[in-house]
């Protein structure tokens, strides 16, 4: 049936424009995720702090964009196995060995899950976000991706339940 196929390529367009708008902006999400976390706690900067000194900086912002990427793989692939499997095994028993505070990365993860909604709805602040705004100028789609959204929103809920 040709309708079903012109409708199975169209979603698949949709998931390919929901991770690209989150690739695209990864770096910015991830830097804007963990700035929020430390405003948020600024302990995690001082001495003796989680993000204390730079390397410790580097290693946060590096695991913020393993993970995000783990959740673009997912969403791309439709199918959360490569996240839990790449990349959540082991990570609370990984973080709690490294003393990471794991209320700070979920809160990260939060604010990432956040960001990620609005960019696949195609409708980040352009407030805060200035010169720097990236939109997608994906055609306006009546329900504004809500399935990828809650899809997506599920991949990053499934990393804040295994760091709890």
């Amino acid at each position: 049936d040709v309708s079903a196929l012109k409708q199975f390529i169209a979603q698949g367009n949709r998931r390919l424009d929901a991770v690209n708008a989150i690739a695209s902006n990864a770096s910015c999400m991830v830097s804007d995720a963990i700035a929020g976390m430390i405003c948020e706690n600024q302990g995690l900067i001082q001495a003796g702090g989680n993000c204390y000194p730079n390397r410790r900086m580097a290693a946060c912002l590096r695991d913020g964009e393993i993970i995000l990427r783990y959740v673009t793989y997912a969403l791309l692939a439709g199918d959360a196995s490569v996240l839990d499997d790449r990349c959540l095994n082991g990570l609370k028993e990984t973080y709690a060995a490294l003393g990471v505070p794991t209320t700070s990365t979920v809160r990260a993860v939060q604010i990432m899950k956040a960001q990620a909604a609005a960019h696949i709805k195609d409708t980040p602040s352009e407030a805060r976000a200035g010169a720097k705004l990236r939109k997608m100028g994906s055609p306006v789609v009546e329900d504004r991706c809500s399935s990828l959204v809650a899809e997506a929103s599920s991949y990053f809920d499934r990393v804040i339940a295994a760091l709890s």
